[in-house]
């Protein structure tokens, strides 16, 4: 079945030529946006290793490759899978894999989470990111993985019980008010995880309805959301500690702007990071807004660079805690 288009908002294309400003890549982009991403899953080295997952789906007929030699358990399917078939197999059950976008993936590799680590997971259902910062930390440490809605943390409780993560604490809270108990209880985490609440525009494969629903007074309202839920978080950083910020949308509002936000009122910096595929450089302005240098060390990744989904992935820390 082929997806659904919907033919996006001449603002839409204005930003989006103005972020790439290249005729050929812009006519790329929305050329790329048309087609359907390719499947990626993620090997869960809690229970199996990337080799013997790579056995076990071989001997399925499965054809899979590994893009990435320094993170083996990042797969992509290649062969042409009925519907639903990747979420029926035994090993899918058992969890010894998780059926993740790549690029939702780069936020934890640039976390970089280690055992013994404190995490805090600000907007966590499904999983996947829990999951993955779970299997990178040996289930050593200790995760709390919040979200609001009681039908996401049914679905966030499963998937943690299928790939075995035991470190991890569930909440259910508006993130804020989470942050605010969390204040009152003086803990505080090595590293923070907040792969906010966006607009989407970086999903216009996997979700083309996305187009029909953009508009800019979105972007402005989910901005000021984004800001509210980074400032509840500043507080719960233990010394030294670090934020990951990332969307899966291409917005400067919701991106440079947000992250621009955190270093004018709380003095951070942004952490270069070291991702496995083509990334871009954020950006130095956006209409009457001009962003902090240090803004090239964000990283855009748009879906026509790397046949995959778009994301905006920052690394923070607080130059004077």
């Amino acid at each position: 079945m082929k997806p659904r288009h919907y033919e996006p908002k001449v603002k839409f294309v204005d930003r989006i030529s103005k972020l790439l400003r290249n005729k050929q890549d812009v006519d790329k982009f929305f050329e790329i946006a048309k087609t359907r991403p390719n499947k990626a899953i993620r090997c869960n080295t809690l229970k199996i290793s990337p080799e013997d997952l790579m056995k076990r789906l071989d001997s399925m007929g499965w054809k899979v490759e590994q893009p990435f030699s320094d993170y083996p358990e990042i797969m992509i399917i290649r062969s042409a899978l009925l519907p639903g078939e990747i979420g029926k197999t035994k090993e899918h059950i058992l969890g010894y894999y998780y059926v993740q976008e790549i690029t939702s993936m780069m936020p934890i590799i640039a976390l970089n989470p280690k055992p013994g680590d404190r995490i805090l997971d600000l907007c966590a259902a499904p999983g996947s990111k829990t999951t993955q910062a779970a299997a990178m930390m040996e289930n050593d440490g200790n995760i709390i993985a919040n979200d609001l809605s009681m039908g996401r943390i049914r679905i966030l409780a499963s998937n943690l019980e299928r790939c075995g993560v035991t470190n991890t604490i569930i909440t259910r809270h508006n993130g804020i008010e989470l942050c605010e108990k969390l204040k009152k209880m003086r803990i505080k985490f090595d590293k923070i995880l907040v792969d906010a609440p966006c607009s989407g525009e970086g999903n216009l494969r996997t979700s083309p309805r996305t187009l029909l629903e953009w508009s800019e007074g979105l972007l402005k309202s989910l901005s000021r959301k984004q800001k509210k839920i980074l400032n509840s978080v500043v507080d719960l950083l233990a010394e030294g500690g670090e934020i990951v910020y990332s969307t899966c949308t291409y917005a400067p509002e919701e991106n440079e702007m947000v992250v621009q936000h955190l270093i004018d009122e709380y003095d951070f910096e942004i952490i270069p990071v070291e991702l496995p595929l083509k990334t871009r450089t954020g950006i130095k302005e956006w209409k009457k807004s001009k962003f902090d240098k240090s803004l090239k060390d964000a990283r855009r990744i748009y879906h026509h660079d790397n046949d995959m989904e778009g994301f905006f992935v920052s690394k923070l820390r607080r130059r004077n805690p």
